[in-house]
Formats: C-alpha cells, structure tokens, sequence
C-alpha cells in the first residue's frame, strides 16, 4: 500500500510540474515576469515565480518533500503556505489568469461579431 502511495505521489508532483511550467508560460505572454525550474529531467522538483507588479513576488516550490507558497512585497514575507493550502493559492491565481483571459477575449469577440 504505501509503495502505492509514494508512486501515485511521485505522479502528482510531476504532474503538478508540468502545470506549473504551463502557467509560467502563459504568464510570460501576458506579460508579467515569470519563470519555472526544473531540477533534472525527471520532473521531481521545481520553483514557480512570479512577479505580479513592482515589489509583489510569487514563489512557489514543489519537490517530492514539500509543497510552499510564499508571497512577498517588497522583499518581507506576507504569507507562507504549505501543502493543500499552498495548492489552493496556486489556484486561485490560475483563475485569476483564466478570468483575465476570458475578459481580455471578450472585446475582440465582440468585435469580430460586428464585422
């Protein structure tokens, strides 16, 4: 059971990984500074981060020990997450993305119907 446990873990940090690169990406083409690190090829670690305006950093580090989310303005810690939690926070900044996305697309959609 527990070799089990630590298999389907090992798929969920890679998978997480590979959702963080996505996100960096995206990030990148909508203009805010963003990057994501891998360590080897294997897909077992990385560290997110993500500058939402001056001052205001996202970082945030998956590897097979741990998962965080820190926020800082201005180089002091506003919150430090783990686990679950720091899971939650990460989604909420896809949505974030996602609903600037949407809304983005919305006057070209608009647009385009006028034509």
């Amino acid at each position: 059971m527990f070799a089990r446990l630590a298999e389907q873990y090992r798929s969920y940090v890679q998978d997480l990984v590979m959702s963080l690169q996505a996100l960096a990406i995206v990030l990148e083409k909508r203009g805010y500074p963003a990057s994501c690190y891998t360590c080897g090829t294997s897909f077992e670690s990385a560290s997110f981060m993500v500058s939402l305006r001056e001052g205001h950093l996202i970082r945030f580090l998956v590897s097979e020990c741990s998962i965080s989310w820190t926020e800082m303005r201005d180089d002091r810690e506003l919150m430090k997450l783990e686990g679950a939690e720091a899971i939650r926070q990460l989604q909420d900044l896809a949505e974030l993305i996602k609903d600037d996305l949407v809304a983005a697309a919305a006057p070209a959609e608009a647009l385009a119907a006028s034509s």
